[in-house]
């Protein structure tokens, strides 16, 4: 099984998966609507704009597994970021990263390791995984690092196909 096999959801339901980006260079994000961290949507807006006509799109992944940080229902976690942050990118339907009811795809992705070399749970909200055009995840970067941080738009320009 491959990343572009396991089954996903949008966030208003509809079937998807990483196969959809096929091609396409993807920075999975898990994301919450009530963190400190959640001003890092701005940024990740902004790489979606600058990268998505050379085939990278974010996809968002809200989770509520981070002190509650993302309570909301879909249509409020899509009102919130759409609203707020004048989000376009996808999001993806909210799932568990962690624990004994992790989604099969976070179950692949934890087993990545970060540059520090250690792989395992997902820290908190808004750890990132670059998904390569051929569905491989490449990196892995911690919370903390922010959307436009230079080592991040360095990885994503090596993963660009176009």
């Amino acid at each position: 099984m491959t990343l572009h096999d396991i089954p996903l959801r949008t966030l208003t339901g509809e079937p998807a998966s990483l196969a959809d980006y096929d091609g396409q260079a993807v920075l999975l994000v898990n994301v919450a609507s009530k963190c400190g961290l959640t001003p890092q949507y701005a940024g990740l807006e902004r790489l979606q704009n600058t990268y998505k006509e050379r085939g990278f799109t974010v996809l968002g992944v809200p989770c509520n597994q981070f002190a509650g940080q993302e309570p909301g229902n879909a249509e409020e976690i899509q009102t919130f970021c759409s609203t707020t942050y004048g989000v376009t990118f996808p999001l993806l339907e909210k799932i568990e990263v962690n624990g004994e009811g992790r989604h099969p795809l976070y179950t692949e992705l934890t087993a990545l390791a970060d540059e520090e070399g250690e792989a395992g749970d997902v820290q908190w909200n808004f750890e990132k995984f670059l998904i390569s055009p051929a569905g491989v995840p490449v990196a892995r970067l911690r919370p903390r690092v922010e959307p436009e941080a230079p080592e991040l738009i360095a990885a994503i320009e090596a993963q660009l196909p176009a």
